[in-house]
């Protein structure tokens, strides 16, 4: 009988979790139970499955609103039917229509219109009239009498009792974003919406016998039978499964000998690989990503591929991947094997301004029918939750903060306050609204609105209901297209290069890269900043520590520098191990064997493969399940138990001592939830070696190539810092010079017009549109005139440098600009054919202030571009420069920074502590370190110069200052007269 119920998936609606509300309706005892959210299908398959588990007959539909307005109620009579929904809402939703008062486009959906809406002589054969019990005394029992087949049982379910209904109309509020007290009846469902017995549901319609047999005869009529967990994914790429078959296996031979030669060791594994990609049906799969691969070599993208994919030869040989499994000793059953039951994870990575026109090709290449980016929701949490709740309750912001630090510090709560918090902790991981994976896309065989609704958001690609879960329960697997800015590094620093210095670059000769002495030196020295991946404090740290100047250790560095792998005593046990091998015990022989590129340390999830597998003789299968488990994933499952009493069967039967084997289980129980995927590290090094060659030999470039993707650890600020190292020559923006972007020419570098925070877009472009069309500008006059610049943007154009061009002070400039702006009363249809002369007068000598250039970049750009220690007013007298302190170890030192970025850390005492990173006046890098008596009493104060006193410390190799006392120093008069960098000398 209840055939219209709702979860929390009617965003800001319902109150029940999917298996919430089937839990309820089995508690009831209900055989059949009906899911209608409101405009959605988003859970619909978790409803199924859930139903499916308990005995339930799952129907499927969606409630039909406009705003608030409900329009009609939809069940899908069979598959066909959620087909016909899903197309229905995709379409309205897509193009942000009103639904129709009254749709025609269905022939396997029942469609049910409110009391009120059709009378009952004009509804066709798949048409009804919901009737709620208080609606009962307004039906006339000879209309009922006259078209009985038409009248059916509507009690729809929201929430769960009185308490979710109050949840349910803040939920109402925050989507209005109004307060409470302004809702009206019809801003709410009924008192009455959740569930009642149900011999109480049909005792209420006891006159009409008829609509209840209606509504019984409704639900045997829809049925949907849909198996989850099964492949509903693009079952061939070619036009069989044994075309897709045999061109893998031309493809995959091809890249064989490519990238091998004539080696057995390798063509053994490719066969070996092919075969279970076959046996598992995944050939398609396979040569959908080489086909994506494809299209991005012939455009020119750059590329990586990444995640456990990389394990694959085949993947390998496809070019899918640029890691070499046989090299780095990677497993294939950690990406694939016959005992796997979750799909293939491929990433690929692709630059940022590339990626879309990735997922266009996908869409257009493989059908929007049956292409769609995955979808997601973000979840209410507490700070979040108890903001929205103040705002309903109409609190002032500030009593809301209060509110909202309350979790950590005691406060008087007054009715309301404690009527916030109640609810807020009821509201907690609510989801609050539809949001997009950050790179899934889903290419189904059927269409895809087979499974789920596709929105339109602003990204303007068709992206689905459902989340990864999801999709993976229905048995679609993800592509996974994601977008990093380290690609777009590469490929601006190799065009900068081609345009600057006409050489051209093959950025895929990694394995050169790994040999060059030049780009080892690079890392040695942890000289990586803009560097994808190994550019921040933490990662140039650990290449210090360990030494790193070679491609496995990188790989290394990458993986043990995880939050989870530092985190869980991982890394420093690394590091201990590498400078002091005699700390280095191996239980086994074997271990010794297999650990002994980790130093008995299992960095790796292969490494955990490795060990069950060797060791313990388990296949690469079960040693797989073994390694998911261990990551949590599937601790409860029966299969985790079942492996645990093989191993130690296995250790047994191998002759392991049962101490031994105890041991090994309990340190692949400590790292293997932490441990990392080499494969994954592997690519990401080969990332880097390209950014570290671009870095090595063309240093100017590749920071300009950094500064104008906007993307890195750091601030722009630091990355013209470092470009300005480099011995390039960086200038102000100028009108006649700098490009949208930032450009080189020889040494000589342009900021570019988009670093100017303030200057319009539009005038930019024409700037730049009318100095390509007819040549550079002459003077201010002539600027003015040609590109018509408003007072605002010529004055922060002149203050920023734009027109040094000129010879002339920025104050001789504001004058003249003053004077030209009021010559030019009206803007003239088109260029002047004779240019007047530029209006000659005398101006007296303005005082030009050294600072004022910088404060003037500071206050435009944002940062300045001039050495930032002229502004500092400590003369620098007393403290030392970072390269001394190796030197100083051990002893007291003051010193004088620049604050780049800190990081904050906890103890284990759950202490605030925080790590340091500062410019010193000569440029160079400078770690601190601050526990939490110092932090407390010297917390860090913003940005800007910092006296620090404390001790040299070092850790393998890696130099810091403990900081003991810090101070903020401030910014020089405006008018005082700075010192030479010179004369800035530390005694």
């Amino acid at each position: 009988m209840f055939i219209n119920c709702k979860t929390w998936f009617s965003y800001r609606y319902g109150t029940y979790s999917t298996e919430a509300l089937v839990d309820a309706a089995a508690e009831q005892g209900l055989s059949s139970l009906g899911l209608c959210n409101i405009n959605s299908t988003a859970d619909c398959w978790d409803f199924v499955d859930f139903c499916r588990e308990k005995n339930i007959k799952p129907l499927i539909g969606a409630e039909i609103r406009n705003e608030d307005s409900l329009c009609y109620t939809l069940l899908a009579r069979s598959d066909a039917g959620l087909l016909e929904i899903n197309r229905f809402l995709s379409e309205h939703l897509q193009e942000k229509k009103a639904f129709p008062e009254r749709p025609t486009c269905f022939s396997e959906v029942l469609i049910i219109y409110p009391f009120g809406s059709f009378a009952a002589q004009s509804l066709k054969e798949h048409e009804f009239i919901g009737i709620l019990a208080t609606e009962l005394n307004r039906v006339k029992k000879q209309e009922v009498e006259a078209f009985p087949k038409k009248w059916i049982i509507r009690h729809p379910v929201t929430f769960q009792n009185k308490t979710y209904f109050n949840v349910h109309r803040l939920l109402r509020a925050i989507g209005k974003n109004t307060l409470i007290s302004k809702l009206g009846e019809k801003d709410f469902a009924a008192p009455d919406e959740m569930f009642i017995p149900e011999a109480a549901l049909m005792s209420a319609f006891r006159n009409f016998p008829g609509m209840i047999s209606n509504t019984l005869q409704l639900i045997d009529s829809c049925d949907i039978k849909t198996k989850l967990h099964t492949d509903k994914n693009k079952k061939h790429y070619s036009a069989s499964k044994e075309d897709d078959r045999v061109l893998l296996e031309k493809l995959a031979m091809e890249g064989l000998l490519y990238r091998y030669g004539n080696n057995p060791v390798a063509k053994a594994r490719v066969i070996k690989e092919l075969k279970i990609i076959d046996q598992l049906n995944f050939n398609a799969y396979f040569l959908i990503v080489w086909d994506v691969v494809r299209y991005a070599q012939n455009r020119g993208f750059y590329y990586v591929g990444r995640g456990s994919g990389a394990n694959s030869i085949v993947a390998y040989c496809l070019k899918i991947t640029d890691v070499d499994p046989i090299k780095l000793d990677l497993y294939f059953e950690r990406f694939l094997n016959p005992h796997r039951t979750s799909p293939p994870d491929f990433d690929m990575d692709f630059s940022w301004k590339d990626r879309d026109e990735v997922i266009d090709y996908i869409f257009k290449r493989y059908g929007k029918d049956h292409v769609s980016l995955l979808g997601m929701y973000s979840t209410f949490q507490r700070r979040a939750v108890i903001r929205e709740l103040g705002k309903v309750f109409g609190l002032p912001k500030e009593e809301i903060d209060q509110l909202v630090r309350g979790k950590d510090q005691p406060m008087n709560e007054d009715k309301i306050q404690r009527t916030i918090l109640k609810y807020g902790q009821l509201l907690e991981n609510f989801p609050n609204h539809q949001s997009i994976h950050p790179g899934g896309m889903l290419i189904s065989e059927k269409p895809i609105y087979q499974y789920t609704v596709n929105e339109m958001p602003p990204k303007g690609f068709c992206t689905a209901q459902i989340d990864m879960f999801l999709a993976e329960k229905i048995g679609l697997f993800k592509l996974d297209i994601l977008s990093q800015r380290g690609l777009g590094h590469i490929k601006e620093a190799i065009r900068l290069v081609k345009q600057n210095k006409g050489i051209d670059i093959d950025i895929h000769r990694v394995e050169e890269f790994m040999s060059d002495p030049k780009v080892a030196s690079q890392i040695r020295k942890a000289d990586t900043i803009g560097c994808f991946y190994i550019e921040s404090p933490a990662m140039r740290q650990l290449l210090t520590k360990l030494k790193c100047d070679d491609y496995l250790r990188l790989v290394a560095a990458s993986s043990i520098i995880r939050p989870g792998v530092s985190q869980s005593g991982m890394m420093k046990q690394y590091i201990e191990r590498f400078h002091d091998p005699k700390k280095i015990v191996y239980l086994h022989p074997k271990m010794k064997e297999l650990l002994e590129e980790t130093y008995g340390v299992m960095v790796y999830q292969e490494d955990v493969i490795k060990v069950a597998h060797h060791f313990a003789g388990l296949d690469m299968g079960e040693a797989d399940i073994l390694r998911r488990a261990m990551s949590g994933k599937y601790r409860s499952h029966n299969q985790f138990n079942v492996i645990r009493e093989k191993f130690f069967a296995n250790c047994k039967a191998l002759g392991h001592e049962d101490s031994v084997a105890a041991e090994v289980w309990r340190q692949i129980e400590s790292f293997g939830g932490y441990s990392f995927s080499k494969a994954h590290s592997a690519s990401f090094a080969v990332e880097s070696y390209q950014s570290l060659y671009l870095k090595t030999y063309f240093p100017m470039e590749f920071m300009v190539a950094v500064i104008n993707n906007f993307g890195g650890f750091y601030s722009t600020e630091f990355y013209f810092h470092e470009l300005k190292r480099t011995g390039a020559k960086v200038n102000p923006p100028c009108v006649n010079r700098s490009e949208y972007l930032t450009n080189i020419s020889g040494e000589d570098v342009f900021v570019g017009l988009i670093h100017i925070q303030q200057l319009e877009k539009k005038l930019c472009d024409f700037i730049l549109e009318e100095r390509q069309a007819n040549g550079a500008y002459l003077s201010l006059e002539d600027f003015i005139e040609r590109t018509h610049a408003g007072p605002e943007q010529l004055n922060i154009l002149i203050s920023v440098g734009a027109f040094g061009f000129t010879g002339l002070g920025k104050k001789k400039l504001l004058w003249k600009a003053n004077f030209a702006q009021k010559r030019l009363t009206a803007i003239p249809d088109s260029p002047a054919l004779f240019r007047e002369p530029a209006m000659d007068f005398t101006l007296p000598d303005f005082p030009d202030y050294p600072l004022e250039d910088a404060l003037d970049e500071i206050n435009v750009l944002g940062f300045a571009l001039t050495d930032m220690f002229r502004l500092c007013a400590h003369d620098g007298k007393g403290t030392v420069f970072a390269e001394q302190l190796p030197s100083l170890l051990g002893k007291n030192v003051e010193v004088l920074g620049q604050l780049v970025v800190t990081k904050d850390v906890r103890t284990i005492n759950r202490e605030h502590m925080a790590f340091g990173t500062f410019l010193d006046p000569k440029g160079d890098w400078l770690d601190t370190v601050h526990f939490p008596p110092s932090l407390k009493r010297f917390p860090f104060q913003g940005k800007g110069f910092y006296k620090l006193r404390g001790k040299v410390v070092i850790e393998f190799g890696a130099y810091a200052v403990e900081v003991q006392g810090m101070w903020k120093v401030g910014l020089r008069g405006k008018r005082e007269v700075v010192k030479t960098a010179d004369e800035l000398v530390i005694s």
